[in-house]
């Protein structure tokens, strides 16, 4: 059992989280079958890469635009599989589909470079295995089949088990469009993707999820010196000074360690509040939390859905329970409405932490906003934000944006938001970058997209 999954005579058993009712099983891939899947993919990357670059884009272009018809399917899956509010599954849907703008950036970061005496083109790795997690699963996929696929890649997806309808959904939908084999998908649970992972065919693995995996893959590819991209965990800090818009930090700091459930890479999971305004900024949120009521994701009332299972549901009362014994105070648990088979945790803010607490060192992921006081200083805040194995994202308020820059600077991180929160607000054509422990390679943005091929010079002297 991986995260809660059960596995049954080749099958996993795929539940929903707000219920423990059975949604359906899904039929795990064989080594066989693992075997003659690669051997389709790489027999078809060889004319899937020689598609003149126009070409590729297009069928690309045609098959986002055919997975608009499946909006709706997307989100009830998403909702059903990992507990995802309507609301948020909806949004992800929508990502899914709206995928102009990066198209247009993935077609530009893989067209030739003309330089004197040379031309750079980019070259395909081969087989690309895509290994998704399953707090964001569907559009996961896209941010790093669209480019791999665009490169002149052909991509395996390793959906995870939690959510293995909704990537089998999406695959589907490229598949109708996209030439035989150039996309495909297998099923199941660790074993399939160690097997996967070692196999002398796959030239390149990316995956987002926990640091631990990253490690494990990167160390069983590390003989075969396979390409990777891994986007990995993270304890993403939040600081705020005396100086700040309370209310609109109060409002970001509930909203982006509730989102989800907490279950993002990038949550806000450590919030530093000057000491002078702590008691002010408290009170604004304890107020907005409280109104973030748990229950089934279908309820429209809901604004928080489940855990994606009882195991992560456990982690996070583990968090919570250590921060209560060693002298943190609770200044809300919000009500939950579910069934008692439902793995659902209350939206929890915990203030007067300390940097020694489980909750600030260890990677959350679930509904809590984690508050500790500091002195004011600029030292200080950077001591603290960078008191951490992660790197991923992080966040400055302040009302004198020099400072706030300035701290932003020394924060080790991949993304940082002045007055902002990275992930809603940061551009299409940023890279997302993992600093530290969250990540080996990155993607997204003009680099990123360049990291699903290699470059090659064609020298031709003038």
């Amino acid at each position: 059992m991986v995260q809660g999954v059960q596995v049954e005579d080749g099958f996993l058993v795929n539940t929903n989280p707000a219920t423990g009712e059975v949604i359906g099983k899904v039929e795990i891939t064989t080594p066989e079958e693992v075997d003659a899947t690669v051997l389709r993919s790489k027999i078809a990357q060889v004319t899937w890469a020689a598609m003149p670059l126009d070409e590729r884009m297009a069928l690309l272009r045609e098959a986002i635009a055919q997975l608009k018809g499946s909006e709706a399917e997307l989100t009830n899956l998403i909702t059903q599989e990992m507990g995802k509010v309507v609301s948020e599954a909806g949004e992800e849907a929508g990502e899914c589909t709206g995928q102009d703008e990066r198209l247009d950036l993935i077609q530009k970061a893989n067209a030739p470079q003309e330089i004197e005496g040379a031309v750079i083109v980019q070259c395909p790795h081969g087989v690309v295995l895509i290994c998704s997690p399953w707090n964001f699963p569907a559009a996961e996929i896209l941010m790093l089949a669209l480019p791999a696929l665009a490169a002149g890649n052909t991509v395996i997806l390793k959906p995870s088990e939690v959510s293995p309808s909704t990537g089998a959904k999406v695959v589907e939908t490229l598949r109708n469009v996209l030439p035989s084999s150039v996309v495909q998908v297998c099923q199941g649970d660790g074993d399939v993707g160690k097997r996967l992972v070692s196999h002398a065919d796959i030239a390149m693995v990316a995956m987002t999820g926990s640091s631990a995996t990253g490690r494990r893959i990167m160390e069983a590819c590390s003989g075969s010196l396979k390409r990777l991209v891994l986007e990995l965990g993270g304890k993403d800090p939040m600081v705020i000074f005396a100086d700040a818009d309370l209310d609109k930090a109060a409002e970001d700091a509930v909203t982006w360690s509730l989102y989800n459930a907490g279950q993002v890479c990038c949550s806000i999971e450590r919030v530093y509040i000057e000491n002078s305004v702590k008691a002010d900024f408290e009170a604004r949120v304890q107020a907005k939390a409280s109104a973030w009521v748990a229950g089934d994701g279908t309820d429209p009332a809901s604004k928080l859905g489940p855990m994606v299972s009882d195991m992560q549901k456990q982690n996070v009362k583990k968090h919570v329970d250590d921060a209560m014994a060693n002298g943190a105070t609770k200044l809300c648990e919000g009500e939950v409405r579910g069934k008692a088979s439902g793995n659902f945790f209350p939206a929890t803010v915990l203030t007067d932490l300390k940097q020694d607490m489980k909750i600030m060192q260890e990677e959350t992921f679930g509904p809590v906003v984690a508050i500790a006081g500091f002195d004011g200083s600029e030292s200080e805040a950077l001591r603290l934000a960078n008191d951490t194995e992660y790197g991923l994202s992080a966040c400055v308020y302040s009302g004198d944006n020099e400072k706030a820059r300035r701290v932003a600077m020394g924060i080790k991180a991949g993304q940082v938001g002045v007055n902002s929160y990275p992930m809603a607000t940061a551009p299409v054509a940023c890279p997302w970058v993992g600093h530290k422990g969250s990540g080996f390679g990155f993607h997204s943005g003009a680099d990123g997209y360049r990291q699903f091929s290699v470059p090659k010079s064609i020298i031709v002297p003038t």
